[in-house]
């Protein structure tokens, strides 16, 4: 066995074969696949093998569309057959809810390129007559689903990876992962050491064993899995077509031909983790023993849903386990604080997902970043706070939720509260209605009198509408205040931190005593980072940005560490409030001795505040009259004593996010991974004009930003005021002009203060100009907007500069 490696990836399932495969594509040919049995002896061998491109993070459906694509060309380069069979599928919607969920998807899909369609019930019944729609409202037929041969898929991934010089071993069990000064690897087997440059966990089933290894915690869990393979059914096999995958929420079940047969499996409600503290190594080519019993209620509703199903034989059962992140979604990419050592874990759908995965990987690994915004399955997005107790309420609720419908406002509640403040209990009192970020309970609202403490999941305006216009109109009106707790937080001292914080990032890196707003670009000039950079002193500064990007933030921060600066995070040792309104400075100055009126906009200072030594900056995302007050986390309750004290003659009152979405709006602010993220750039989204163009430092990404200034852009980010009736945008609805897509939406919402229906999107840069009329698809229905640049509040901005 060769001893010295670029890339050594533990796993041979589907996943560790995509990657293997996807690194030789890319131009890595010394790469070596390790497999402690043989290839498929985790999941991938038992799996029902379906694919399908439906996904609610658009990014994520894209490649599963791609991963779909790319079984053709696999088996063209292979020679090899994956048994594909792309016949098409359908999900039913037995409700309105279900159904505003498959008319948002399709209104996605339309920008995406993707050839979806509604059905009604009498569609539904000609593409598949063995279905009962009885109750059904209707459909999403999506042409690119189907199924194929799982172990025939890992195979040709296999083959057309040692076609490109990869090297396999099967029957070689990794024992050790253990990291060299220099950021290599020593992987450690039964055969022998084998000294890597970079390490790919694909471990699946023993992916937290293989990641022990290492000293790392991943968040994921095993869950039992059942589907049935029934006899020959006359409906089925008498077809001239093959029989179409169907999915049926209401029943947990998803079901596809098998032979002259279905096959059928369940998502049911109560599930069972499996192997919850640890996978055995000597498990591999097995199932587990059935257990119908746990699959009962779903049985019966599928024979309701699917008459024939009543008089059929079943042939076999299978019962396997496959892995979860507490999102569903694959934990993939660098491991903050660990060199060189790669996640490819959690794939749950490995044949949906897995050729995505192998690509986003390898293109990260080989050329440092990937062609899009992999957010949703990026390994650093759950930080390191994550216990195996959080893991494992989160990942059944996952489970047994895998078909249930994902609203936009949806608030999760397994394993809550966990991360909590010490405000937490008083805003509890107060009435908060809790959602949560990273881990962290934060209110969406406040509830008053007999207002339920919960919000109800929906597509349209939800309950939390008044009371989001109550907080709106506090802050716009008088005085508000919520906490900064959500807020990714940095400190960088040092005497190199301003030439290091130049070079990070594009824009001007502030004097003393001053704040200045700057993205933070990667190599190919793409937005990583929507910063606020705050000097209180020479050589020593305060970072604030997505309190969810922390471990995305810190593994760049690490990745670019010199000598002579020092980076720490505090977003979890820096508290405290936000005061916003028109009352705001008044409040302020009853709090504390120093001189508020000699804090100008983009001002930071140092003073205290009632009992408590504090940072202030004079900045608000309220976009009014604003201060973000930043203290140490044992002295916040004593801030807001004297806060909430002094406020009363003021009308000071809480509010949420619900209501911070809305004030944003109203001076058309964006917002991170909505407006800005990886897919975008500066000059397509106007931060651009934040970027310090005559600064004498080659910030990353300063080639191509500059590029991209000379060039211009196909597309620009443009406000759009909405005729909307009982639903606003929340992200991807298509735009049309002249009855074509042009464009999409990033994020929205109804300004209350403005009493009107606010969105961002993209839009050609020929168009992207005020007044253009267009359409705005909305749950299946045109609405008509107009584009803009500015509302009607404060357009000078003078409530928050002056």
């Amino acid at each position: 066995m060769q001893t010295t490696i670029r890339v050594a990836v533990i796993g041979g399932g589907v996943v560790g074969c995509s990657v293997l495969y996807h690194l030789t594509k890319l131009g890595w040919s010394d790469v070596m696949l390790l497999e402690r049995s043989e290839l498929t002896s985790g999941s991938s061998w038992h799996a029902a093998g379906g694919f399908h491109t439906l996904n609610g993070d658009t990014n994520m459906a894209a490649l599963q569309g791609y991963t779909i694509g790319l079984y053709r060309e696999l088996e063209k380069i292979t020679g090899m057959s994956c048994g594909l069979h792309q016949t098409g599928g359908l999900t039913l919607a037995e409700t309105q809810d279900r159904f505003d969920y498959m008319l948002a998807e399709r209104g996605k899909h339309r920008h995406m390129g993707l050839n979806t369609e509604i059905l009604g019930p009498a569609e539904i019944k000609e593409r598949c007559p063995i279905t009962n729609i009885d109750g059904v409202v209707g459909a999403l037929w999506d042409p690119l689903d189907g199924h194929l041969d799982p172990s025939g898929t890992t195979h040709a991934y296999a083959k057309a990876a040692r076609m490109g010089g990869a090297t396999i071993h099967t029957h070689t069990k990794v024992i050790e992962t253990n990291p060299r000064p220099d950021g290599t690897w020593d992987v450690v087997t039964d055969k022998g050491t084998v000294h890597a440059e970079h390490v790919v966990n694909a471990g699946g089933l023993w992916a937290r064993e293989v990641a022990a290894m290492a000293g790392l915690y991943l968040p994921l869990m095993p869950m039992e899995h059942h589907y049935i393979v029934t006899d020959d059914i006359p409906e089925i096999y008498e077809r001239e077509t093959e029989h179409p995958h169907v999915v049926d929420p209401a029943g947990e079940s998803y079901l596809r031909q098998e032979g002259r047969g279905l096959c059928i499996g369940f998502y049911e409600k109560k599930p069972r983790a499996w192997a919850v503290d640890g996978t055995r190594w000597d498990f591999g080519h097995e199932l587990l023993p059935d257990d119908l019993d746990k699959i009962a209620d779903s049985i019966a509703f599928s024979y309701e849903r699917f008459p024939v199903l009543q008089t059929a034989g079943v042939k076999s059962v299978i019962h396997g386990p496959f892995t979860f992140a507490p999102d569903g979604n694959p934990l993939v990419g660098p491991v903050p604080g660990l060199r060189n050592y790669w996640s490819a874990c959690a794939v749950m759908a490995g044949f949906s997902q897995g050729g995505g995965v192998g690509l986003m990987l390898a293109q990260w690994m080989i050329e440092g970043e990937c062609e899009r915004d992999t957010s949703a399955m990026d390994v650093a997005r759950y930080g390191s706070w994550t216990t195996a107790g959080y893991t494992l309420p989160k990942v059944m609720e996952n489970y047994r939720t895998r078909f249930s419908v994902s609203y936009p406002n949806e608030e999760k509640p397994a394993a809550r509260p966990f991360r909590t403040t010490p405000m937490y209990d008083i805003f509890d009192q107060m009435g908060a209605v809790w959602g949560q970020q990273f881990g962290l309970e934060v209110p969406n609202y406040f509830a008053e009198g007999d207002e339920p403490r919960y919000e109800t999941p929906s597509f349209r305006r939800s309950n939390a509408f008044a009371a989001t216009a109550r907080e709106v109109a506090a802050v716009r009106e008088g005085v508000g205040f919520n906490e900064v707790q959500n807020f990714g937080k940095y400190s960088v001292t040092g005497p190199g931190a301003r030439a290091w914080l130049d070079r990070l990032m594009a824009g001007r890196v502030p004097a003393p005593g001053r704040i200045s707003l700057t993205p933070m670009l990667s190599r190919s000039g793409r937005i990583i980072g929507d910063f606020t950079i705050s000097c209180l002193a020479e050589g020593d500064f305060r970072l604030t940005a997505s309190y969810g990007a922390q471990g995305y933030h810190m593994r760049w921060f690490e990745t670019h560490a010199e000598e002579g600066v020092r980076v720490e995070n505090i977003s979890d040792r820096s508290t405290g409030f936000q005061i916003a309104g028109p009352r705001a400075a008044e409040l302020l100055q009853g709090c504390t001795r120093a001189d508020i009126s000699r804090l100008r906009f983009l001002d930071v200072a140092r003073m205290t505040v009632g009992m408590a030594d504090c940072i202030v900056q004079r900045v608000s995302y309220t976009g009014d009259l604003g201060y973000e007050i930043y203290c140490d986390p044992m002295a916040q309750r004593a801030l807001w004593q004297v806060l909430w004290q002094a406020g009363q003659p003021l009308g000071l009152k809480p509010f949420g996010m619900r209501a911070m979405m809305s004030l944003r709006m109203d001076r058309l602010f964006g917002s991170w991974l909505r407006e800005y993220g990886p897919d975008y750039t500066p000059g397509e989204t106007g931060l651009d004009r934040f970027i310090q163009w005559s600064k004498p430092v080659d910030f990353i990404g300063r080639t191509a930003a500059e590029a991209e200034r000379k060039q211009g852009t196909a597309r620009k980010l443009i406000g759009l005021k909405i005729d909307a009736a009982d639903s606003d945008i929340h992200g991807d609805e298509p735009i049309w002009l002249n009855g074509e897509v042009m464009g999409f939406c990033t994020s929205g919402s109804y300004s209350h203060h403005l009493g009107q229906s606010l969105a961002h999107g993209f839009l050609p840069t020929e168009v992207a100009r005020p007044g253009t009329e267009v359409e705005v698809e909305i749950l299946g229905q045109m609405r008509k907007a107009v584009t803009i640049t500015e509302t009607d509040f404060d357009p000078e901005a003078r409530r928050m500069r002056g």
